[in-house]
């Protein structure tokens, strides 16, 4: 710069062309035309402001955002290339959409690692590369679900490779940065063609610094930069200091490879004495060199990672943390040995914490009365997890295992007579296919009753019912399974057995239509069977007609304990007594629904059970469901 400008002086003394020295000082001081300025403090800037994509004075149209979101599913540990970053990129942002044990890592395309290269994991910093200083982020890994993350302003100078070191599932990562579209004209410099047609005005003898110059440019909308003024040139003044060598900066570092810099002072050109740096020209100034420093290794040390969330949320628990032993070289903090940092006590990688008191079961009042006023119902009491400063919780703060009992059955005799029936055994009669389930129905008379219910009459309820277990597999010829078990566990049951007609073809089976095996004797597949007598059992009739048609209703029933000759017995456990009373139609009365408003499936009610009312489709199809439900919400 400074042997330009001097060459300029030079021409322009003692050359008698004006095109010359106009020229010189727009190739000294302008370089190479381009398309986008790196910033606005040449000497022919004016004040203005780079714009996003670092166009001097632009007004961000020349800017170009390239996004993206990285998603690729990986199965392989390790560097894996997520986006190619090319030269001039400016606003860069790389940023794991969630916390996860990945990495971000940044190598520049001439080979140089940039941040986490070669399997050692740096911490989060400001780090140089590619022209530009990127900020690693990697936050708080208890306190936040944040991912890692990359920023650099920029503009890079070289290709930029970001990779993922992959541990476990990608979250995604997101992607970003600005480049200078291919039309942007810079506002602060011409392009070549306008810079060529300012010579040929200055040929053919137009002022290029007139007025009138000036404004034919800026009205077309860019704005050419004026030849520099003489008095912008170095005065002969200048010349009577210039710059000297006085040493260099502290270094940088004082282990693990810094970095120191030559300083130069302005001097008196003849007697060196040393003087105020204004009276020297800044442009002249020598650029600092570096030179590597305090090349020696640093000491190991224990690098602490953050503790771990409490193992408990209350109570005592223990919390972890990582603790290596790590050493810098070049620059690079790396994972050694931990018999480098024998020199010094290693941290706890365990702790107890508590972060609070836990929570205790409370009984807040006596047991109510029966639910009953005859047969069997329940009463209840209120049980609450209260917190160790008094306040009620919730009930998964207290150990379930441990909640006393709010609700348990009472007993307050036979009400009335009726058919009496025992629970559905459990098993089907088959393993595979259709089969059937039993119970036993009984007709019981003579106990008192305080409801009006009919005698045992001739609707006697069903005592078989069919089931099934799945399909049967597929075996040969008329093959049959094994008997299943009895359908009763006690009395008289039934039990079945698969009966298919199947061929075998070398050593494989293929179930085949039952009339290919019309000519043989078709096995039974179901017969009676009797393992042993019941015993007292509990038996119940059905329940009673509600009370009330709403507002709290309930209804009844008889239930008894039988022998197996079917009179009153006490063998039976009272724990298993099924109830004999239980509340119905809890609603309040609501007004008749329109008849042109029904239900057109029968589980219009697991509509209203799953909120799919608020559906236009629903409300239609279940429209009787869904205005009760609606009408009993608005009555709450």
């Amino acid at each position: 710069m400074c042997v330009c400008l001097f060459a300029c002086v030079c021409v322009m003394m003692l050359s008698a062309v004006a095109l010359l020295p106009l020229v010189c000082l727009q190739m000294c001081v302008l370089g190479k035309p381009r398309l986008q300025s790196a910033g606005c403090d040449d000497l022919l800037g004016s004040g203005k402001v780079a714009d996003r994509c670092g166009v001097c004075g632009g007004d961000n149209s020349a800017c170009q955002l390239v996004s993206g979101l990285f998603q690729h599913s990986l199965s392989k540990v390790g560097y894996h290339k997520i986006i190619e970053i090319p030269p001039g990129a400016t606003k860069i942002n790389v940023t794991e959409m969630l916390k996860s044990r990945n990495y971000l890592a940044l190598l520049s395309r001439s080979g140089r690692s940039i941040i986490n290269g070669n399997w050692a994991i740096d911490r989060p910093g400001m780090y140089e590369g590619v022209g530009t200083m990127f900020t690693y982020r990697r936050p708080n890994e208890i306190s936040s679900t944040a991912g890692e993350s990359l920023l650099a302003d920029g503009p890079t100078n070289e290709i930029l490779d970001v990779y993922m070191i992959y541990q476990q599932p990608n979250p995604g990562v997101r992607y970003e940065f600005i480049m200078p579209s291919d039309n942007a004209v810079d506002t602060h410099r011409p392009k070549d063609k306008q810079l060529h047609l300012n010579v040929l005005k200055a040929e053919s003898g137009s002022d290029v610094s007139s007025q009138s110059t000036l404004d034919s440019r800026e009205g077309s909308g860019v704005r050419f930069s004026p030849a520099v003024p003489d008095n912008h040139l170095p005065s002969e003044g200048s010349r009577e200091y210039n710059w000297k060598l006085s040493g260099s900066s502290d270094c940088s570092a004082s282990c693990g490879r810094g970095s120191r810099f030559s300083v130069f002072s302005c001097v008196h050109r003849v007697t060196h004495t040393h003087v105020p740096n204004a009276l020297c020209d800044s442009s002249t100034k020598p650029s600092a060199q570096e030179e590597p420093c305090n090349l020696q290794p640093c000491p190991a040390f224990w690098d602490i990672g953050e503790w771990s969330e409490c193992s408990k949320s209350c109570g005592l628990g223990m919390q972890h943390r990582q603790v290596l032993c790590r050493q810098v070289f070049a620059n690079r903090t790396l994972s050694v040995h931990t018999s480098r940092c024998t020199h010094t006590e290693r941290p706890e990688t365990s702790s107890a914490c508590q972060i609070k008191i836990c929570s205790e079961w409370h009984i807040r009042t006596d047991w109510s009365s029966c639910s009953v006023p005859c047969g069997v119902g329940q009463r209840s009491r209120e049980v609450h997890c209260i917190s160790n400063v008094g306040d009620i919780v919730s009930d998964e703060e207290c150990n379930m295992k441990l909640r006393p009992s709010d609700v348990e059955n009472c007993d307050a005799g036979a009400c009335s007579r009726s058919w009496f029936y025992s629970d559905w055994s459990a098993q089907c009669s088959s393993e595979c296919g259709s089969g059937l389930r039993s119970r036993s129905v009984l007709c019981v008379s003579g106990q008192v009753s305080v409801l009006p219910l009919d005698s045992c009459g001739s609707d006697r309820p069903s005592d078989v019912q069919p089931c099934s277990s799945g399909p049967c597999e597929s075996r040969t010829e008329w093959f049959t399974g094994p008997w299943s078990q009895c359908s009763a566990e006690c009395g008289s049951g039934s039990q079945q057995r698969a009966v298919v007609c199947v061929m075998r073809t070398e050593g494989s089976f293929s179930v085949m239509p039952a009339y290919e095996c019309s000519s043989l004797d078709k096995p039974l597949a179901q017969q009676s069977c009797f393992i042993k007598a019941c015993g007292a059992q509990w038996h119940y009739t059905d329940w009673s007609t509600c009370s009330r048609s709403c507002e709290s209703g309930f209804r009844l029933r008889e239930v008894l304990c039988l022998s197996d000759d079917m009179k009153p017995s006490d063998g039976c456990s009272q724990s298993l007594k099924p109830h004999h009373r239980e509340a119905c139609h809890p609603g309040p009365c609501l007004p008749l629904i329109d008849e042109k408003c029904r239900d057109k499936y029968f589980n219009c009610n697991v509509v209203v059970q799953a909120r799919l009312c608020v559906y236009d489709y629903y409300q239609q199809v279940c429209c009787a469901s869904c205005t009760r439900a609606a009408q009993r919400r608005s009555g709450h």
